[in-house]
């Protein structure tokens, strides 16, 4: 796989890891609605493992933040290390006159 390749599937999951990230934080939010209305309602099955699924998406939410970052980070690094504007540049150069 090319330098430019690699780095363009690098940017990729980074977007796949952030859309991951928003989606569990809704998770986490629509968990947390339940449990105010079942503040009123009493349900004790909802009271018994309500907290414990909101914990769990809250650890995993943890994860995925921690590897986003740390991702993006290793992207934003390969992009400088091996100048990879220099290279977009150079393949829209060729692209147009091919």
């Amino acid at each position: 796989m090319n330098t430019l390749k690699k780095f363009e599937l690098m940017e990729k999951i980074v977007r796949e890891l952030e859309d991951l990230q928003n989606s569990q934080q809704a998770l986490i939010q629509k968990i947390g609605k339940i449990e105010v209305d079942n503040i009123e309602l009493g349900d004790s099955r909802l009271e018994k493992d309500l907290p414990d699924i909101h914990q769990r998406l809250a650890d995993n939410l943890d994860t995925i933040v921690g590897i986003l970052a740390d991702f993006a980070n290793k992207t934003q690094n390969f992009g400088d290390k091996n100048n990879v504007d220099a290279l977009k540049e150079q393949e829209a150069f060729n692209n147009a006159n091919n």
